[in-house]
């Protein structure tokens, strides 16, 4: 196929086709379907390859996405895979969990809808594999300095790849039985398949890297761990969950998001036959309104729950008519319209848990809620209760979602020497990406904070160039673009 500079004017956008939802909620199969490779150049044809391209500022990696637009459009999928994987180890993982603020800052969103730049992502990495683009890139020399990358999370393999590629002895401990984080424990299966993980660890496993699981590294393990290493990474996520005070937390029925969704995880690679905490015909209340309580919502309405209500304090989002961006570059809230929303959920928005209530044998029945407004107080947001407004919903269920607060590992950084930033519980981290303990980096969720997965791959490719550079003197891995990145 040709290049067509004026594709945009004459091609409309076409999403990512997606499974009926009446089908999809009765299986764990994926939400997505593949487009057709003339539909996916069409779409990539409809890239204005901008003087000054905005897609590129929405992009944490940086990604090169006029470059592989126009070679899509020629049908050229080789050198598109080559220039996708220049900046992100991972497209397979970002074409299908990103919320793609690529795409909010196109410059096409400004008036009309902005290209499929996901679409086009997952496609090129899918037809790469297929056709064997996807090789190993092993050394060709070796450093003799060795690195410990902690989680296996996609900040952790990101960084460990950049390491190994760079010549360094990289082993990467992760506490669970299975390799990826929360890409394998936390992401549903109907979000992202999990083989594209496994065939990621064959070819790091070619490439020199190796893998430890059912090694959580504890304070007990610093002596050890400094003693065989010669530079630690720190990507042990954020997964300490906010807490609720709110009485009747204690009721048996009421349970973290991460105590739940992994079980899921579990059951569909065949660890367990039923999960542990199971929706299956129960009302059930999701606290909380981001991508968690989503993933929440999609999974009770697999395992047959009688009803699910999502409660999330904000109001709701004015709908959109179409995917012009009136805050553009910036991206638009994505709270209420994941796919797992036309699944069936009843939407209590402007609402606030009040108490969590009990039958006699210490169960959870019920949660009383009440209508909240948003003021302003000196400048900040404030929830005040609506007066009149309380009302009981039944649940025998209930999955808070209401964010994460740091890392769960303050014994380790405490070990290590690494402190956490106040207020935050995050790995305190300078610009170079160094922890405040000698010989120790982090990066990803365990310095930033729950956050994308696009944001941890490129935080783990920088954190692995200030690392090679403070091993070798000089690097030349590539370094992304990110807060942190500064004066290596």
């Amino acid at each position: 196929m040709a290049y067509d500079p004026q594709g945009f004017l004459k091609h409309e956008r076409r999403d990512t086709p997606k499974r009926p939802a009446d089908e999809r909620v009765r299986d764990w199969q994926p939400i997505y379907l593949r487009a057709r490779p003339e539909v996916v150049s069409e779409q990539a044809a409809r890239c204005m390859d901008c003087g000054v391209a905005f897609c590129h500022s929405g992009c944490p990696l940086g990604n090169l996405i006029p470059e592989w637009n126009e070679y899509v459009a020629r049908d050229d999928w080789a050198t598109a895979s080559d220039r996708l994987h220049a900046t992100n180890n991972f497209p397979e993982f970002t074409g299908w969990i990103c919320p793609a603020p690529c795409e909010a800052a196109c410059v096409l969103a400004l008036n009309t809808d902005p290209v499929t730049i996901k679409q086009v992502e997952v496609s090129i990495v899918e037809r790469a594999f297929a056709d064997g683009f996807v090789d190993p890139q092993p050394a060709s020399e070796h450093t003799g300095r060795s690195v410990a990358v902690v989680g296996s999370g996609p900040a952790g393999l990101a960084a460990a790849q950049q390491l190994t590629r760079a010549g360094h002895a990289v082993t990467v401990f992760e506490r669970d039985d299975r390799l990826g984080g929360l890409l394998r424990y936390g992401i549903p299966d109907f979000k992202m398949p999990k083989d594209i993980i496994d065939r990621r660890i064959d070819q790091m496993r070619a490439e020199g890297t190796t893998f430890r699981v059912d090694s959580d590294v504890t304070a007990d393990d610093v002596t050890r761990l400094r003693s065989e290493f010669d530079a630690v990474v720190l990507a042990v996520g954020a997964l300490a969950p906010r807490e609720l005070s709110t009485p009747g937390r204690e009721l048996r029925g009421v349970h973290q998001a991460m105590s739940y969704l992994p079980l899921g995880n579990r059951v569909q690679a065949g660890d367990l036959s039923v999960p542990d905490i199971d929706a299956a015909d129960k009302h059930v209340i999701i606290v909380g309104g981001g991508d968690t309580a989503a993933d929440c919502l999609g999974t009770a309405n697999r395992q047959g729950a009688t009803s699910v209500t999502v409660l999330d304090h904000n109001p709701r989002p004015t709908p959109r008519e179409n995917l012009v961006n009136p805050r553009w570059p910036a991206a638009m809230s994505s709270r209420g319209v994941s796919p797992a929303h036309d699944e069936g959920v009843h939407e209590a928005w402007a609402r606030e848990v009040v108490s969590f209530e009990g039958d006699e044998n210490g169960a959870v029945r019920a949660v009383v809620v009440e209508e909240v407004e948003i003021v302003r107080v000196d400048g900040r947001r404030e929830f005040r209760p609506v007066p009149g407004s309380r009302t009981e919903l039944p649940a025998e269920l209930v999955l808070l979602a209401a964010g994460f607060v740091g890392t769960d590992v303050p014994d380790l950084l405490g070990a290590l020497g690494a402190d956490q930033t106040p207020g935050r519980g995050t790995v305190a981290i300078d610009d170079r990406w160094q922890t405040t303990a000698d010989g120790v980096w982090a990066c990803g969720d365990a310095s930033r904070g729950a956050s994308l997965v696009v944001w941890a791959i490129a935080e783990g490719r920088a954190c692995a160039a200030a690392v090679d550079h403070a091993l070798s003197g000089v690097s030349e891995l590539p370094r992304p673009v990110v807060p942190g990145a500064v004066g290596l």
